[in-house]
């Protein structure tokens, strides 16, 4: 395999690792008001990510990274002409990153109020930001843009209600359940509008007959999909978790694989790419540090892994 296929590969990988794991934080985030009625709530709902949202947020850094070195061209023509949207993501993380690390320090239900208020709106505009992003690259037009903001805001939000569900017992599971019942209704929808439009947006991929591969993976993200809200509704939340990560998983393949062709307009990944020796020092680099990142990971979930039932507040 040729370095730069390598590493595309790579960087593939780790953008599916970033919205599988940060989309339910998100999800967990924008929906903090819908899951939870007081305090009690509140901080049972939040404790689901306060061992790993952090964590999950290295995904992005390190993907980032890996394409200004990889493919600094890629890296500059994306950044660049999406200068304003990338800010506003970014600073939505900073407001949110602020809201989870500081509401259990303040005192006053007002000072708990504006770190909510940080952790919704930092989490809703990801969501929807990232998918607004990519939709606009690949179809360049207002409605491809809304079209992706709004089926990655309805999938992160669906991903993070079934993962509430997952981790917490009494009242907060049982509204995570009807809440990811309720949010099945706009998420299927968006994605029969946004999943097949992934591999229809560029020549010659549009093209079922002589490349079907894009198209098989966007039809199995939108049967994964409605799996998951079968399987919620059957309240096997583990295996409609699974499924739901598994959907963003194949959306994301179908998007790479569109990107494969040209990651940019105008732009190949082998013009893309940078030279052989700064792509065989960083495959040496990545070797030795990504076993141990995957392995840190595993262990945080796996510590983790139990449900959380509903502190009591002292206030």
């Amino acid at each position: 395999m040729e370095l730069p296929t390598f590493w595309f590969i790579l960087i593939a990988f780790l953008w599916t690792g970033y919205f599988v794991l940060e989309g339910f934080d998100f999800g967990v985030g924008a929906l903090l008001p819908v899951l939870s009625r007081d305090e009690a709530e509140r901080r049972q709902v939040l404790a689901t990510i306060g061992p790993v949202w952090d964590g999950n947020e290295v995904w992005v850094i390190t993907a980032v990274g890996a394409m200004f070195a990889a493919f600094p061209s890629w890296y500059a023509g994306l950044l660049s002409g999406f200068y304003l949207p990338l800010l506003m993501v970014l600073a939505a993380l900073i407001v949110r990153g602020v809201g989870l690390e500081w509401r259990s320090k303040v005192r006053t239900s007002a000072e708990r109020a504006l770190c909510d208020a940080g952790i919704v709106t930092g989490s809703f505009l990801p969501a929807f930001m990232w998918g607004a992003i990519f939709g606009n690259l690949l179809g360049g037009t207002p409605l491809a843009t809304i079209t992706g903001g709004l089926f990655s805001l309805t999938i992160a939000a669906l991903h993070g209600a079934i993962f509430v569900a997952l981790k917490t017992d009494g009242p907060a599971r049982a509204r995570a359940r009807r809440t990811a019942l309720l949010l099945a209704t706009a998420a299927v929808p968006s994605a029969l509008a946004a999943l097949p439009g992934i591999p229809a947006s560029a020549a010659p991929l549009n093209d079922w007959a002589t490349h079907p591969t894009p198209w098989i993976v966007s039809t199995a993200a939108m049967a994964t999909l409605a799996a998951a809200v079968a399987l919620i509704w059957r309240r096997r939340e583990g295996w409609a978790f699974t499924a739901t990560a598994i959907t963003i998983t194949l959306a994301t393949t179908a998007l790479f694989t569109v990107l494969w062709e040209s990651p940019l307009p105008g732009l190949t990944l082998t013009e893309a790419a940078s030279g052989p020796y700064t792509l065989t020092v960083m495959t040496w680099i990545g070797a030795a540090a990504l076993p141990f990142v995957l392995a840190y990971q595993t262990w945080t979930y796996w510590t983790f892994r139990k449900r959380l039932a509903q502190p009591t507040v002292h206030v």
